[in-house]
């Protein structure tokens, strides 16, 4: 069943099986966004729940049947993010827990190209670091979108609508975040030059 003939069964008639497996289809990639703007699993898990809380009791009163359900819940869950970060007044600093358990990146998503040797995977682990520490060093806005496009594959449509913006604001807010990465890269090998 498509995600709309689920909502509609929930909604019409009280399908706890369909909201079921509607949570099933889509938790793990909203869970994985708002850990990934947050960092941090216990408020995460707290900030997932309170999404899906809101999910059941604004389904009725606030979803258009004719958008995509799983878009409107993500704005639901960038909402609630974006409001904790907020309340905190600091930006995240994405690579604080870089871990074992926490290594789902933009790399693991590429096609594997054979095995790579120790070497290899000891350098693009180091680029991995790099890149998650320079991401966390964004502004909120150009770090949401850089998440939301290369690590979800949202496209820059639904990245407009879930933050509510133009898609040309969005779009501008990529540009700036990737000439921004660009020059934390270059002052950081600028750096490691200069050591040597």
């Amino acid at each position: 069943m498509k995600d709309r003939e689920l909502v509609h069964l929930f909604r019409k008639k009280d399908d706890q099986l369909a909201f079921q497996e509607l949570m099933n289809r889509h938790q793990a990639k909203i869970y994985s966004y708002i850990y990934s703007m947050i960092q941090n699993r216990e408020t995460a898990n707290d900030i997932f729940q309170e999404t899906f809380t809101k999910v059941i009791t604004k389904m009725d009163d606030t979803y258009n049947e004719q958008g995509k359900w799983i878009a409107w819940v993500m704005r639901i869950a960038h909402n609630a993010t974006i409001d904790h970060i907020r309340k905190q007044k600091r930006f995240v600093d994405v690579s604080s827990s870089y871990d074992e358990e926490s290594k789902t990146d933009f790399y693991e998503r590429l096609p594997d190209e054979g095995t790579p040797g120790q070497h290899d995977q000891l350098e693009l682990d180091e680029s991995t670091s790099r890149l998650l520490k320079h991401i966390g060093n964004l502004p909120e806005e150009q770090r949401t979108v850089v998440m939301l496009r290369h690590y979800y594959e949202m496209p820059f449509k639904e990245i407009a609508e879930l933050t509510d913006v133009s898609i040309n604001t969005a779009l501008g807010r990529m540009r700036y975040a990737l000439i921004n990465l660009r020059k934390m890269f270059d002052e950081e090998h600028e750096k490691e030059s200069n050591k040597v």
